[in-house]
Formats: C-alpha cells, sequence, structure tokens
C-alpha cells in the first residue's frame, strides 16, 4: 500500500523518514507536509546515513532540519513515488499495557469472577476507583519487544499460521532523542527528540502459557512475529506536538471505526512512561517507548483479524498508516 496524496501529511513544518526508490536503498528523508522528500544523505555528505544516525546526534541536527525544512531551493521528491518503511530501525523497544483507563475497565468488567452477581455499574464503579488509586500509588507496566517485530506503515502484516486470534492495539509511540538513565519526570521531555504511530498486534491466545499457567504472560510469541508492530509513517519531532497527552487515537478496520479515544485516557502520562522505563533501562536515541492501546480491540468486539482486512491508523498530527493483512500460506 502506498500513502496517499493529502494537503498536510503531518503537523508542523517538517518530519523524518526512511524512504528508498521503487528498487533502491533505504535513506533517511526530511519530509515536509505537501508530501515533498530531501534526501538527507546529500545535506549531510554522508551515503551511508540512516536515520538511526540522525537521531544519535539528534541536539546538533534538529537545528539543521528546520533549516532544511526552510530552504525551498533544494531538491525534493514526491513521497508518492517513493517506498516508505519504517522510520527508524530502533536498537529497544519498550512496550506497556494497561495503560488506557477506559480500556483497563472494559475488561475488568469483562472478566468477572465466578460468583460475582453484582451489576455492571458497581463493577464498573470498582474498577474506576482501582484506576484512580493505581494512577496516584502505582507504577506502569512495561515490557521489552523486539525490533525485528518492526514493519513498515504501508506493508502487508503476515498473519502466522499457529496465531489463533490476531489482535490490533494503535498506540503513540514515543522516540526518543538522547541518552537517558534514571530521568525524572519533569525532564522527561527533554529527552524526547518526537513521536510516531504504531500498532502493537497481538495474538490473544498466546498471551497466557496453557502449559504453565503460573509463569504469567508470553510476550515474545504472542507479540514478536515479523511485521507484528507496523511502525510510523513519520516520526514528528516533539516541538511540533503540542500535548502528547492530548492526542486522538483512532483505528478503523476496513472502513469501520474500532478504536477511538484520546491519550487524556492514559492512566500514566508519555512523560512518566518515558521517566519510569529510564530508571531500570538506559533508553538510547532512536528507541521507541509504545504507551499503551486504548479500549476498543478486536477482543472487545469479539472480532479478530483475518485474511484481507485493512487496518488505517491515524493520531492527531502524526499521519495515517494503512496495512492489509496477509494470511500465511500453508
Amino acid at each position: 500500500m502506498k500513502p496517499e496524496p493529502a494537503s498536510a501529511l503531518f503537523a508542523g513544518p517538517f518530519a523524518l523518514a526512511t524512504l528508498s526508490a521503487p528498487d533502491g536503498p533505504e535513506f533517511p528523508a526530511l519530509v515536509t507536509p505537501d508530501g515533498r522528500a530531501v534526501d538527507l544523505r546529500d545535506v549531510f555528505g554522508d551515503d551511508r546515513l540512516t536515520t538511526l544516525d540522525v537521531l544519535d546526534r539528534w541536539e546538533t541536527t534538529l537545528p539543521r532540519l528546520r533549516a532544511v525544512a526552510a530552504d525551498t531551493g533544494l531538491a525534493r521528491t514526491a513521497v508518492t513515488e517513493l517506498r516508505v518503511h519504517a522510520p527508524v530501525a530502533p536498537r529497544q523497544v519498550f512496550q506497556s499495557g494497561a495503560n488506557y483507563r477506559q480500556h483497563v475497565i472494559d475488561l475488568h468488567v469483562a472478566h468477572r469472577a465466578p460468583g460475582d452477581d453484582r451489576p455492571e455499574s458497581e463493577r464498573r464503579a470498582e474498577a474506576a476507583e482501582i484506576m484512580d488509586r493505581r494512577a496516584a500509588e502505582d507504577l506502569p507496566y512495561v515490557f521489552i519487544g523486539l525490533p525485528t517485530s518492526i514493519g513498515g506503515p504501508y506493508d502487508d502484516v503476515v498473519l502466522p499460521a499457529w496465531a489463533e486470534q490476531p489482535d490490533w492495539e494503535l498506540e503513540l509511540a514515543v522516540v526518543i532523542g538522547r541518552p537517558a538513565h534514571r530521568v525524572p519526570v519533569t525532564e522527561a521531555p527533554e529527552y524526547i527528540a518526537g513521536y510516531t504511530i504504531a500498532n502493537d498486534l497481538t495474538d490473544r491466545a498466546a498471551v497466557f502459557r496453557r502449559d504453565m499457567p503460573r509463569i504469567g504472560t508470553d510476550w515474545l510469541r504472542s507479540k514478536n512475529a515479523p511485521g507484528f508492530t507496523p511502525l510510523g509513517p513519520w516520526i514528528v519531532p516533539a516541538e511540533s506536538i503540542a500535548n502528547p497527552d492530548d492526542l486522538r487515537v483512532t483505528l478503523k478496520l476496513n472502513g469501520e471505526t474500532m478504536q477511538d479515544e484520546s491519550t487524556q485516557d492514559m492512566i500514566f502520562e508519555v512523560a512518566r512512561m518515558v521517566s519510569y522505563a529510564s530508571q531500570t533501562a538506559r533508553l538510547l536515541p532512536g528507541d521507541l517507548v509504545l504507551t499503551g492501546s486504548p479500549a476498543g480491540n478486536g477482543m472487545h468486539w469479539g472480532r479478530l483479524l483475518r485474511d484481507g482486512d485493512v487496518m488505517e491508523g491515524t493520531v492527531t498530527g502524526l499521519g495515517v498508516q494503512r496495512t492489509r493483512c496477509v494470511a500465511e500460506a500453508s
């Protein structure tokens, strides 16, 4: 699938992308909202430059990128003539779960304990109280994903033959711009280069080990098949997003809206997620911190992904990704 021409592809004067000519190598690009791309290899005089290299030097490259965006004399190519890849190949991927209030309340209500005959309103109120207490007193739930699960924003998503319940999870993804370790919440925004879109696919049937029920969740098998994390299309600089905690996250399946929620519903906001991940790990430029998925997953609707489905994901100001599901050949 290819990006569609649009009057403004994203918020702000420019974004980063990884592109290629139909039969050429990938290259880092600066893209303007009118859908024109500048090859950053030419700008920086480095034929081996990658988008990760640009992010590795974010503090010094950002001012230069602003100048490139404003320079109308540079050669530009229409993005529609190029292939759009995942915008960055991260070293590390930090994923999070149970971070949207309404989503977790819905799960709490849906998974009623045997013998709990209380009305739904009472159980929902109980769940809301738990969420308020968790936001005030508890910690985010963060785990590790594999960079090899990253796919392009318009690539087909191959559904493995073993995946019994493949599901969608559209998310706001944070892109790190400076090495970060034990960063306070108040300083966390200074370490963010920008934002992009991630669809963190999950095979629900593989989340819990049937052979070892007490061992907990199996995120390797349930989330890390090749291409199970479509990413992009763009990295929009943080300076172009006024408030990441007030963006609309929307996923449509075959044109029908399934997820549509504001990041205001997050239990732990963006800065807190980045700070928390940095308390244990050393975050590196280009790393991704996925911030969780809102209500409206396939399990909620009783409708999982299947061959031929088309997912369209948008986050305010970050563009649109569009992927088609293809069943793995047996």
